[in-house]
């Protein structure tokens, strides 16, 4: 980890450092994600557990999957399932998954990928390693975020967007003294590739021993840090975070964290999720694996998925999705 990188961070595009009057952003809280299962059994941590909604708005929640080395014949993934009203968003960094949707998207995710999936109105998907990774085992590692639509998008078409590795922006800092892989939003005048309905910036720093960082942040967005692996600090004040916690930051015009010293041998750096977004301030009614705004709407999303309206299963692929997860 992390599958993207560069051996010279300095041949990369610099974000330069905030100047004055920037205001940097407080850390409200840091909590730690409880562990967890999720699908057919793979271990999870629930990243935002314990934080209340106004700070995550638009998130919903996101999990840690992994990291996990599986032994030949344990890799798991998930059975065919629905969503409506908002956008998945999986970032592998060690590992391959198979995707596939009622919709005709999908595609395979390795090392450094990413899949934007926008459930809008409706679909089924499924998410499983490949046969060759559930007979070899091995690494398995990434992120499943869940970005909340507005009601006037919630029931907009499906779409699947394909984001490789290669297609990430890279970026540093000014020492370079961290790796940024901007993979949605804008930061510094700079644009990842994914395309969202509802703007966020989602970036993944690698912040070498001793290293600090303070990125630019639009003060309408929301800011949360997530450390995937490491120890390091946030904010000014410099908080101590480590591998499962995450750091809630307050307003302000500027994101900083920084990266301890000294690092496992297993770790050598701070790797670290920096994202935010603009809250869309409207009611949430979240259950299962529908994000509509009233329980209405989420009552009408049962309804559709038992009558077999959010799609069926591709008789093509039942076989092959089937073959996938055993």
């Amino acid at each position: 980890m992390p599958a993207i990188t560069v051996e010279n961070p300095l041949t990369l595009p610099r974000v330069p450092s905030p100047e004055a009057p920037a205001v940097p952003r407080p850390v409200r809280a840091v909590t730690t994600a409880p562990s967890g299962f999720e699908g057919e059994g793979f271990p999870v941590r629930r990243a935002f557990a314990g934080i209340h909604h106004r700070h995550l708005d638009p998130f919903i929640m996101m999990d840690q999957m992994g990291e996990v080395e599986y032994a030949p014949g344990e890799p798991k993934g998930t059975p065919w399932h629905p969503h409506r009203g908002f956008e998945t968003v999986t970032y592998l960094l060690d590992g391959t998954f198979v995707h596939q949707d009622s919709e005709g998207g999908g595609g395979v995710i390795n090392d450094g990928d990413t899949q934007w999936m926008t459930a809008g109105s409706g679909l089924l998907h499924i998410e499983a390693p490949p046969e060759s990774l559930v007979a070899s085992g091995g690494l398995f590692h990434g992120i499943q975020l869940w970005v909340n639509l507005p009601s006037a998008d919630k029931m907009t078409a499906p779409r699947y967007q394909d984001i490789g590795g290669g297609n990430v922006r890279l970026l540093t800092t000014p020492d370079g003294g961290a790796v940024l892989r901007l993979i949605a939003g804008e930061l510094a005048g700079h644009e990842g590739p994914g395309i969202t309905h509802t703007p966020i910036t989602l970036v993944h720093a690698t912040v070498a021993p001793g290293a600090r960082v303070s990125l630019p942040w639009r003060p309408e967005f929301n800011a949360l840090g997530y450390v995937l692996a490491g120890r390091g600090s946030a904010g000014a004040e410099e908080r101590p975070v480590a591998l499962g916690q995450t750091a809630v930051f307050g307003a302000g015009d500027t994101v900083t964290v920084r990266a301890d010293e000294r690092q496992d041998a297993h770790t050598p750096s701070l790797e670290i999720v920096l994202l935010g977004g603009l809250p869309i301030r409207e009611p949430v009614a979240h259950y299962g694996p529908f994000v509509m705004n009233t329980h209405a709407e989420l009552a009408q999303a049962f309804e559709d998925f038992k009558a077999g309206r959010l799609g069926r299963i591709p008789a093509a692929r039942r076989e092959d999705g089937d073959a996938a997860v055993r």
